[in-house]
């Protein structure tokens, strides 16, 4: 039986998986009296499952092709057709909304970008609340599976800055190191659909289990069960969904936004729940690029930030509360962590630190955070901190040949390759998503929005950190504010910045198309 579903395509399961997922709302809403939701959502499942069950047995004798296309564009129909099945509950449930909303709501939370068109928490029941969150996610499962079985071999997703030929699917005969031995391991395996049925069986577990830990630390620490649920969903997710708007409505104070920050690790690099299927020990994550990276960036600027709202409270003669300070600093950290992995929670403690200085943090800084993004491989957003570290070692070696021209390069073949090849693919990468904010920008400049609107939200959909047109800017953007094709342009640039730039163009390559 389990082999006979493993042999369909790929949207047909995740379509099954969808159908599941439904019965925990319907579930949820029955216990707290939300019935009519609860009506809803079953015979939501029981429609989309006979449609998926149609599907399957028509589907069950196809001859499978073996091509990489395939999942390519099963990972793109995930992003583009499954939130129309998921939106269609979300849709009848509330009533209130149009049909375009309710799908580019299951947009951004299936990508994990957590942008919501309803402003007002208190317009959703808790049953949709319970929805958006679990859509988002089952989404960051997707991409935490997807990544390593589809992208990795294909030399895509950030996995393109450590491959020795680039991202042509020919990802990979690494020669030597321990993450050579895992990267050739990958290439051994022809069929993708075995490695998604693989990773995926290996992954679950743990995505669920940490997303069990958090949710009973969250309850240990005053959230109520629901609200908890859903941060730590959220928080696994990097999707900043949340019923009660944020930290700023939940009970859990400072306990709760530790144990958050502690769980965002996973968000920094897959060496924390992955060893990119290698045979040998864990690898010191102390010596992992991306960890490292993250360090500097999560100390360096709220020790600035720190500082500079410590001179505007010296300049304006407020109290020097050292308890005061201390949020300051825990909120700065916090945040910065939060946008860094593309969450989009923003700390209580944030608040605290310009009210006590008096000075206004740039939102620059915020998206600055959102653009270097995540780990490769993870349920984070951005340009992945890989590619930024091959960008820095490439910089560093630049000015060591500007001191010292005749010197040779050392550290390993690794690194040398990180320096030249590396940061090649990286700097194609930037140079692509440079062009992509431009035309996303123009877009959204035509539907009439301002420059600085335009901005945030094209950020905000890339780097699929919904959460920053409410924290960026001067006056926060509503996004239920914009109109139809401005919500139309907003949710494909979230599917744009889910799969990012270079796996659709490697879905137009002819190469891909005849391999």
């Amino acid at each position: 039986m389990l082999a006979q579903i493993a042999k369909l395509p790929l949207l047909v399961i995740l379509m099954g998986i969808s159908v599941l997922a439904m019965l925990l709302p319907a579930g949820f809403a029955w216990s707290v009296g939300e019935y009519y939701e609860g009506r809803v959502f079953l015979y939501g499942a029981l429609l989309f499952g006979f449609i998926t069950f149609f599907l399957a047995i028509a589907m069950a004798n196809r001859q499978r092709s073996t091509r990489h296309r395939r999942h390519l564009l099963a990972l793109l129909g995930l992003f583009v057709i499954l939130p129309l099945m998921l939106a269609v509950p979300f849709h009848q449930a509330l009533r209130t909304t149009s049909f375009l909303n309710a799908y580019v709501e299951m947009v951004s939370a299936l990508t994990t970008t957590g942008a919501t068109l309803f402003d007002d928490p208190g317009r959703l029941p808790d049953t949709l609340h319970l929805w958006r969150a679990l859509v988002g996610w089952l989404g960051g499962l997707f991409i935490w599976v997807g990544a390593i079985a589809i992208l990795a071999p294909m030399a895509l997703g950030g996995f393109e800055v450590r491959a020795r030929y680039g991202a042509r699917g020919q990802s990979a005969r690494l020669t030597g190191g321990r993450f050579g031995a895992g990267m050739s391991q990958i290439t051994r395996v022809a069929d993708f659909s075995d490695r998604i049925r693989t990773y995926g069986i290996r992954l679950l577990p743990v995505y669920t289990g940490l997303t069990l830990a958090l949710w009973i630390g969250l309850i240990l620490a005053g959230d109520t069960a629901f609200v908890a649920l859903c941060h730590a969903m959220s928080t696994m997710a990097t999707s900043g969904i949340s019923p009660v708007g944020g930290l700023s409505g939940a009970s859990s104070g400072y306990g709760g936004e530790v144990m958050i920050a502690v769980f965002l690790i996973f968000a920094i690099s897959r060496l924390t729940f992955a060893t990119d299927m290698q045979t040998g020990e864990l690898r010191n994550l102390t010596a992992d690029p991306e960890i490292r990276l993250a360090t500097v960036i999560v100390l360096v600027l709220p020790l600035f930030l720190f500082l500079r709202h410590w001179v505007g409270a010296y300049e304006v003669e407020e109290e020097m509360n050292l308890l005061a300070g201390l949020a300051s600093l825990w909120g700065t950290f916090f945040t910065t962590l939060s946008f860094l992995t593309t969450l989009g929670f923003e700390s209580p403690a944030w608040a605290v630190s310009r009210d006590w200085s008096g000075l206004q943090t740039p939102g620059l800084i915020l998206m600055g955070l959102a653009l270097v993004g995540g780990g490769v491989a993870t349920t984070a957003g951005g340009a992945k901190l890989m590619r930024v570290y091959a960008l820095y070692l490439h910089g560093l070696r630049e000015m060591e040949k500007l001191v010292h021209p005749s010197s040779v390069g050392g550290a390993g073949t690794e690194a040398r390759h990180m320096r030249g090849r590396g940061a090649y693919m990286a700097w194609v990468f930037f140079m692509l998503m440079t062009l992509s904010v431009a035309l996303v920008m123009a877009l959204f400049a035509l539907t009439g929005q301002d420059f600085e609107g335009a901005m945030i939200l094209t950020i905000a959909s890339l780097t699929t950190t919904g959460p920053i047109a409410q924290v960026a800017a001067v006056d926060p953007i509503s996004y239920g504010a914009l109109g139809n094709t401005a919500k139309m342009i907003l949710a494909g640039a979230m599917i744009l910045g889910r799969l990012e730039t270079l796996a659709i163009i490697a879905l137009l390559s002819p190469d891909i198309w005849r391999r």
